[in-house]
């Protein structure tokens, strides 16, 4: 006999939550990304305008992984962990770097 797999429907707040986690966590992620790797690369000894010419180009390619894969996810409350969590700990993690840059 093979196994059941219980499938619900999603509701319209699980559907909402996985939309705006997709545009609104993808975007914080990236920003994080985005900003993190410029100023790390320009405290390792990086020219400031290559970084972010590279990380701006990665962005394009880190936005549409990250974007389908909030679909992808079995859990929503991971996708939200992932995205938001780690691009507001990227972003902090920049912030704190940036001022050693102008040392």
């Amino acid at each position: 006999m093979a196994a059941s797999a219980s499938t619900t429907a999603p509701t319209a707040l699980q559907v909402i939550s996985r939309i705006a986690a997709s545009f609104l966590g993808g975007w914080l992620f990236v920003w994080g990304l985005t900003v993190f790797g410029i100023s790390f690369g320009v405290w390792a000894g990086a020219d400031y305008h290559q970084m972010e010419s590279l990380m701006y180009l990665l962005a394009f390619v880190v936005f549409l992984v990250v974007f389908l894969w909030a679909y992808a996810a079995a859990s929503l409350k991971r996708v939200w962990y992932v995205l938001a969590g780690g691009g507001a700990l990227m972003t902090a993690a920049a912030w704190l770097l940036i001022p050693s840059l102008t040392a």
